[in-house]
């Protein structure tokens, strides 16, 4: 057995303080979406943006697909590390929600990088294969409806380019994953995937326990 830390509050908030180089719009994105209530656990934590970006960082990443964007929190982290030539495509289906993290993006600099589809993704990410967008993307980050999470892993295999990441956000599903006993239709989507990409040979994969815990597949 590995060995684990319990995260409390106080050694969260000290991850924040000591880990998290956050951008002033960033923390009011991230205040400004916690007072919003239940909903606001959408949102990703600040070390998880901090790590997205520096996957960005790290993969080299000029083209983003983020599937799930919210109220803007991890569209933000990733432009913030993109290349002024860095482009992002953010799908969502709340207008509502984007509408609040465009004036984000805007006013952090960054909303000539990102490209908002408001519509179901599955439509959009079938429009880009249409469109011949195969290989096209870096990075791709894949937080929104969990029983679709299949769906949108087959299209990013044909979106991101060989060599690239796609990045999923909640396979641990706050343990539920290993309740035998919660059959809801979201905790059986994601454990399903995660058995099934335990073992498909497409991928490289590091399911790792930042947050609520994020699957790395790498492109093979």
């Amino acid at each position: 057995m590995g060995k684990f830390i319990e995260m409390s509050d106080a050694l969260m908030d000290y991850i924040s303080k000591i880990g998290v180089r956050e951008h002033a719009v960033q923390a009011r994105c991230r205040a400004e979406t916690a007072a919003m209530g239940r909903i606001s656990g959408m949102q990703i934590s600040p070390d998880e943006g901090a790590f997205l970006a520096m996957l960005t960082r790290l993969t080299g990443t000029r083209r983003y697909l983020e599937i799930g964007t919210f109220t803007g929190y991890s569209a933000l982290s990733v432009a913030l590390a993109l290349p002024t030539d860095g482009r992002i495509d953010a799908l969502d289906v709340s207008d509502e929600y984007v509408g609040r993290a465009r004036t984000y993006w805007a006013e952090a600099g960054v909303a000539d990088r990102i490209t908002t589809h408001i519509a179901p993704a599955l439509e959009t990410l079938d429009g880009f294969l249409k469109a011949g967008r195969t290989g096209t993307y870096d990075f791709a980050f894949i937080d929104a409806d969990k029983t679709n999470y299949a769906a949108y892993v087959e299209r990013c295999h044909r979106l991101v380019r060989k060599g690239g990441l796609i990045a999923i956000d909640n396979t641990l599903w706050s343990g539920a994953v290993i309740d035998p006993a919660n059959t809801s239709d979201d905790t059986r989507a994601i454990r399903a995937l995660n058995d099934a990409l335990a073992k498909d040979p497409r991928f490289d994969i590091a399911l790792v326990a930042i947050s609520d815990g994020i699957t790395l597949l790498h492109v093979r």
